[in-house]
C-alpha cells in the first residue's frame, strides 16, 4: 500500500473541492472555463522546471511511495500535482470571496509586491550557488512584480487571504511529503540546493514555490474571467 501515498495525498487533496464544485452558492464548476487553461499553461511551466531540476539532482522521488509509472523521470503523480494542487486552490480562493466579501488584504497588496519581491531578488542573488534557492526566489520575485505591473493590486489582496488559508493543507500535505509521517520522504531534497531552513519538514522555498504556482494560476483565471465579463460591453461601446 506505500506505493499509493503520492496518490492518496492528492485524491485527499482535490477530494472536497471536487465535491463541492456543484454547490449552488460556490458555483465553482461554473468558472471552470476561466480555470483550465490557465491550468495547462502553468502545469507545462512547473513541469519543465521539474524536470531540468530532477535532472540537476536538486530533488528526486522516492519509488517506494509512487505508483512506479514516470514520464520524462517525474512520477505520473508529480504531473497530476501541477493540476490537481492549482484546481484545490483557486477553490479556496473562490470559498473566500463568497464568505468574506470585503477585501480585507488589499490595504497590504502594494506593500507585499515591493517588500517581497525585493527581497526575494536579493536572496536570489545571495545564494547563487543554490540552484532551488536562487531560482525559486528569483522566479517568485518576478510572478509578483509582472502580476502586478498587469493587473496593480487589484486580485492581490484577495490572493493574499487565499494564500495565508491555503498554508494549513499545504503543511499537512507537503509536509507528508518532505517525511512528517514516513521513514523516508516521498520527495527527496538535496540540501546542498536550498537554504536547508525548514518549517515541521518542509524546506522555506516550498513556500514560495507554492505562491508561485498559486499566483500565476489566479493571473491566467481572473484575466480570462474579467475578459468574458467586459468584453460583451466594450463590443457596445464600439458600435
Amino acid at each position: 500500500m506505500e506505493k499509493y501515498l503520492y496518490l492518496g495525498i492528492l485524491l485527499f487533496a482535490i477530494s472536497y473541492p471536487l465535491a463541492q464544485s456543484f454547490e449552488h452558492r460556490i458555483r465553482y464548476a461554473s468558472q471552470w472555463k476561466y480555470l483550465f487553461p490557465g491550468l495547462v499553461v502553468t502545469a507545462t511551466f512547473f513541469i519543465v522546471w521539474d524536470i531540468w531540476f530532477t535532472s540537476l539532482g536538486v530533488w528526486e522521488f522516492n519509488t517506494r511511495y509512487v505508483l512506479g509509472f514516470f514520464l520524462l523521470d517525474l512520477p505520473i503523480e508529480e504531473w497530476l500535482f501541477f493540476l490537481i494542487v492549482p484546481f484545490s486552490s483557486i477553490f479556496i480562493y473562490e470559498v473566500l470571496i463568497y464568505f468574506f466579501p470585503k477585501d480585507h488584504f488589499l490595504p497590504f497588496a502594494k506593500a507585499f509586491v515591493w517588500v517581497l519581491a525585493p527581497l526575494l531578488l536579493v536572496l536570489a542573488v545571495l545564494h547563487l550557488d543554490k540552484w532551488y534557492t536562487s531560482v525559486n526566489f528569483f522566479v517568485g520575485a518576478l510572478t509578483l512584480i509582472v502580476h502586478y505591473l498587469i493587473f496593480k493590486e487589484k486580485y492581490l489582496g484577495r490572493f493574499i487571504f487565499a494564500y495565508l488559508v491555503h498554508l494549513i493543507p499545504l503543511m499537512l500535505c507537503n509536509g507528508i511529503l518532505t517525511g512528517g509521517l514516513t521513514e523516508e520522504p516521498v520527495v527527496i531534497y538535496n540540501n546542498a540546493e536550498n537554504l536547508g531552513i525548514r518549517i515541521w519538514t518542509i524546506p522555506i522555498e516550498d513556500l514560495i514555490y507554492s505562491m508561485i504556482l498559486f499566483l500565476m494560476n489566479i493571473s491566467f483565471f481572473e484575466f480570462l474571467r474579467n475578459r468574458q465579463t467586459i468584453s460583451p460591453i466594450s463590443r457596445l461601446i464600439k458600435t
